[in-house]
C-alpha cells in the first residue's frame, strides 16, 4: 500500500479507514474462534472424559483414601474375582482415576444433601420447614 498523501486530511481519513478495517478483522477473528471452539467441544468433551480416567484427583486425600478401599472392595475382589490378573490389575486403576475425580465433581452436591439429611429432627420433619411454618403461623 503505497499511496501518496497530499494533505495531511487524507493521511487522517486513511488512518480512521484503517483502524475501521482493524476493528472488523479482530471482530472476525473472534468470531473465528468462537466458532471453532464450539466445533471442537465434543472432541474435549472426549479428551475431558479420558482424563478422568487416567489421571487422578489429588485435591481431597481422604475421599481418595476412601474411594480406593470402595474400589478394591467392589470391583476388585467382587466383580472381578475370577478374571485374570491383568484385568484384575488395570481395570481397578482406572475405576480408582475416574471415581477420584466424580468424588471432586461431586462434593458439593453431596455435603449439601448430607446436610439437609442431618437438619432433620426426630419426627422425620425438616427443621427449616417447621420454621418457615411456625412463621407463617403466627403472621396470620
Amino acid at each position: 500500500m503505497n499511496k501518496q498523501f497530499k494533505t495531511y486530511k487524507e493521511l487522517i481519513e486513511e488512518k480512521q479507514k484503517l483502524e475501521v478495517l482493524l476493528h472488523a478483522q479482530k471482530e472476525l477473528i473472534r468470531y473465528d474462534v468462537l466458532e471453532l471452539k464450539l466445533q471442537f467441544k465434543p472432541v474435549m468433551t472426549v479428551i475431558d472424559n479420558i482424563q478422568k480416567f487416567t489421571s487422578r484427583d489429588k485435591t481431597e486425600i481422604l475421599v481418595n483414601i476412601g474411594s480406593d478401599l470402595a474400589v478394591n472392595t467392589l470391583i476388585k475382589k467382587l466383580l472381578l474375582g475370577n478374571a485374570g490378573w491383568l484385568s484384575r490389575l488395570i481395570i481397578p486403576y482406572f475405576m480408582k482415576n475416574f471415581t477420584s475425580n466424580f468424588v471432586a465433581e461431586q462434593k458439593d452436591k453431596w455435603l449439601s444433601k448430607l446436610a439437609h439429611w442431618l437438619s432433620k429432627n426426630k419426627n422425620g420433619k425438616d427443621k427449616h420447614r417447621e420454621k418457615e411454618e411456625e412463621e407463617q403461623t403466627s403472621e396470620d
